[in-house]
């Protein structure tokens, strides 16, 4: 089966990459990584206004994934899953401002409106505690203390859903890495030629370009499940690996093709760097996800 995005889906992808790229979000970034909220939260009223915050319960996966790709790729900042990805399903409508959840920990609970937290199966109202550092700087964490049980909706179907939509701004990372290694390699030059020529980075740049066109389908065709939990499960389980290792490979070759520059924090293929590895482990680890596509398709 071939899957190609409609045009209304083309047109909504496009838009969303048009006001991102005009948005500046490297800096709403490095801001939020130093506390200062305003021009993340600028960006967040604006993106709600597309209709961001209502995607999980107003439109299919599909679109979910097309915007999760865009916020991956121009590193937009904030508690995007946990918003517009999870609380929508858990909650059984769409979230009003910044609410966060627990999985274990909060994200950027200091800045949301609403904090909850999945306590034996059940969703819960919680309050911020402690916070703890990340490898991604924009990525504030917190403990949290559970308090009054709140009705809610598929708690399973809004975890599939969360994980489905870090897999795809996964992919929108490594596509931005990948993006800019390839036109950093046509500009730097060495021994009189520039470093694209060389064979051994055109393979490695080669094999980033399969590893993301290989996990987009996943991708593409987790969203489209529509048969049991089990095999919705396994779909986004797999999709989640594929765009985690893909990803990661992105962000080892645009670091290695980038040289030392690629290491400092000033340089700003260090904020999709530094997300990429945080995402890869959020909402589950790879061995996590490979434990659960083994655990459906050994009850299948």
């Amino acid at each position: 089966m071939r899957f190609e995005l409609t045009t209304d889906q083309q047109d909504f992808a496009a838009s969303l990459d048009a006001l991102l790229a005009a948005a500046d979000t490297v800096t709403a970034a490095r801001s939020w990584a130093e506390g200062d909220h305003a021009a993340g939260l600028r960006l967040w009223e604006r993106l709600a206004e597309q209709g961001l915050t209502m995607l999980a319960t107003e439109a299919s996966p599909v679109e979910v994934c097309v915007a999760f790709e865009a916020l991956g790729r121009h590193a937009v900042p904030g508690p995007w899953v946990e918003s517009a990805a999870y609380l929508p399903i858990a909650l059984g409508a769409e979230v009003e401002g910044v609410a966060t959840v627990a999985m274990p920990r909060a994200l950027d609970a200091d800045v949301a409106d609403a904090v909850y937290a999945v306590v034996d199966g059940t969703l819960h109202a919680a309050t911020a505690g402690t916070a703890h550092t990340s490898v991604d700087r924009t990525r504030h964490v917190f403990d949290v203390t559970p308090g009054e049980a709140v009705g809610h909706g598929d708690l399973d179907a809004a975890y599939d859903l969360a994980v489905l939509a870090t897999a795809a701004q996964l992919l929108g990372a490594g596509e931005r890495v990948l993006a800019d290694a390839v036109t950093y390699v046509k500009q730097r030059k060495q021994f009189g030629r520039e470093i694209g020529s060389y064979q051994a980075i055109k393979h490695k740049l080669a094999d980033v370009r399969i590893a993301l066109d290989f996990a987009r389908p996943l991708v593409h065709g987790a969203a489209l499940v529509t048969g049991s939990t089990g095999e919705r499960a396994r779909a986004v389980s797999a999709a989640k690996v594929a765009c985690a290792d893909a990803a990661y490979l992105a962000s080892r070759t645009g670091l290695q093709v980038h040289g030392a520059i690629g290491y400092t924090q000033e340089f700003d293929l260090s904020v999709w760097i530094t997300k990429i590895r945080a995402l890869v482990t959020a909402w589950g680890t790879p061995g996590d996800h490979r434990a659960r596509i083994l655990q459906t398709l050994r009850s299948a």
